[in-house]
């Protein structure tokens, strides 16, 4: 499975102008945006087309019809895209207003942050190219850190499946894990 990432950054001047002017409540954070069915490339568009920085996580698959096959771009958790702001802020408003965008994943709709080293893991993967698969989401096993490599510091959750070592990555609030083999990587415990 290819993977590559589509996202909108704001300049680093941009996110220090942010940083800069808001207290420790009221900084930029990732959020996870459910979308309508098979919007998510639309969405993901339109917040860039907005100024909102957004990041969606791409994966390249093989579809098969009955007279050929072809290589698609699919997101990489179907329904669901990424944006990154001041939760307080009016960029909150115009994400909810995207057309494809149903609310913020958390409590209610309310939203609930993603943790900065959940998506720098999912970015560091998706920019590696690195095989993966969809994996049941977990909340209990052991953390682990990949020590070396292309993935130095990449945590997750270690899953023994027969001889093959996967590392389960989790995005929690929408409970979603990725699964990348880590045979060949030394892995310590967090």
């Amino acid at each position: 499975m290819g993977l590559r990432g589509r996202s909108c950054i704001r300049s680093e001047e941009s996110k220090a102008q942010w940083d800069g002017e808001k207290d420790a409540t009221d900084r930029l954070r990732w959020y996870a945006i459910r979308t309508r069915s098979r919007h998510e490339k639309a969405v993901s568009d339109q917040l860039t087309v907005a100024r909102i920085e957004n990041f969606l996580p791409l994966a390249t698959e093989v579809r098969r019809w009955s007279d050929r096959k072809k290589l698609v771009e699919v997101p990489l958790f179907s329904g669901y895209a990424f944006v990154r702001l001041v939760y307080s802020s009016p960029d909150r408003v115009r994400a909810l207003q995207t057309h494809g965008v149903v609310d913020f994943v958390g409590v209610h709709g309310s939203g609930s942050p993603i943790p900065d080293n959940q998506m720098d893991t999912i970015r560091t993967i998706v920019a590696n190219k690195v095989s993966l698969r969809n994996h049941a989401f977990l909340r209990i096993g052991q953390r682990v850190r990949i020590q070396g490599g292309a993935l130095d510091g990449v945590e997750g959750i270690l899953a023994a499946e027969g001889s093959d070592r996967s590392l389960i990555i989790t995005i929690e609030p929408i409970e979603r894990s990725l699964s990348i083999r880590v045979e060949g990587y030394n892995i310590e415990a967090v």
